[in-house]
């Protein structure tokens, strides 16, 4: 297998990745119970991670927030020795206590850029990351700001290109102003398509990349998960709006065609909802999260499914998910 390389960002923001990432997230945190070092989990998706790398899934996605601060650690253990394989991409903006987890608001000022660039260089053991993003936008800096500060970076050498995540099309527009934007990164799959209206036509005529978090739905795009039962207990997912109550019963009806249409294609549901997203564009990098190896082998052989007219047609025609992306809504206008 090959893995075909795709480029985000153009000109001297251009940065060319796997056309297939990892979002490293759900090694973590968020998903159940955290990983600790040393643990089984923990050698699993350091084993995931590397095996990611031997198929040619280079472009690696993390945050100081995941955790916090241990995921970053554990990508930096996965990686060392093949620095030069990978293309890391992290984030900074959603303020943690590393102790208790608890969330302590979104910040963009400039001095805390330049110190969580610092910390994540460390937890991560490299001397510069590839890709780095605002996590959430900070309502109370004006973007020129926080990116100005992320600019520096950049001419220090600690960065080599930049992005936001969860922006909207104005806030972009200023950002890209003060520098070049390789890619924005949001929440895009078969059944998450708000960005088609505003947001990706924005990043095509700024000739910014689109990077997909949650391209299989949390998972729920892989046709594994009927209810919230089987979820650990400290999985966010068991309160989130679309795996509950009726917008649950929906949504399976939703996961039940994409199978019919999966089946007859003799690929997985996963595979399917892939390579939908990796059809919308050769600017499009989905991130799509595992911490195992069996996984990461089944989403890196949807980068070889080609989709007919009809079957691209009849995929779209779906519809959008039941329910709210997260509880709190309030955090993602960015």
């Amino acid at each position: 297998m090959t893995i075909s390389t795709r480029t985000i960002g153009n000109g001297s923001a251009a940065l060319t990745v796997s056309g297939l990432g990892l979002g490293c997230m759900g090694m973590s945190d968020f998903y159940g119970t955290r990983s600790e070092a040393g643990s089984t989990d923990e050698r699993e998706s350091v084993a995931t991670i590397r095996r990611a790398l031997d198929l040619g899934v280079n472009f690696l996605d993390t945050a100081d927030m995941y955790g916090p601060h241990t995921n970053e650690r554990l990508v930096g253990r996965a990686i060392a020795g093949r620095r030069d394989e990978v293309v890391i991409a992290t984030k900074f903006g959603i303020v943690r206590d590393p102790a208790t987890g608890a969330r302590g608001g979104i910040s963009g000022r400039p001095e805390y850029v330049h110190a969580a660039v610092d910390g994540s260089l460390q937890r991560l053991g490299i001397d510069h990351i590839d890709l780095y993003y605002q996590h959430r936008v900070d309502p109370s800096v004006p973007i020129e700001e926080t990116v100005g500060a992320m600019a520096e970076l950049v001419a220090a050498g600690k960065v080599r290109f930049l992005g936001l995540s969860e922006a909207s099309p104005e806030t972009i527009r200023r950002a890209h102003g003060v520098h070049r934007l390789t890619a924005v990164e949001t929440e895009y799959s078969l059944w998450t398509r708000d960005v088609e209206a505003e947001i990706l036509p924005t990043l095509r005529e700024l000739g910014i990349g689109l990077v997909p978090y949650s391209p299989l739905g949390r998972g729920f795009l892989t046709g594994t998960i009927t209810s919230t039962d089987a979820l650990d207990e400290g999985d966010f997912r068991r309160a989130n709006p679309r795996f509950v109550g009726d917008a649950l019963d929906a949504n399976l009806t939703i996961v039940e065609k994409v199978r019919a249409i999966a089946e007859v294609k003799h690929v997985t549901v996963a595979q399917l909802a892939l390579a939908w997203v990796l059809a919308q564009g050769e600017d499009v990098v989905p991130i799509p999260g595992t911490r195992r190896v069996a996984r990461i082998e089944e989403n890196a052989a949807a980068t070889e499914i080609v989709l007919t007219h009809e079957e691209l047609e009849a995929l779209g025609d779906l519809g959008a998910a039941a329910g709210d992306r997260y509880a709190d809504m309030s955090s993602v206008n960015g």
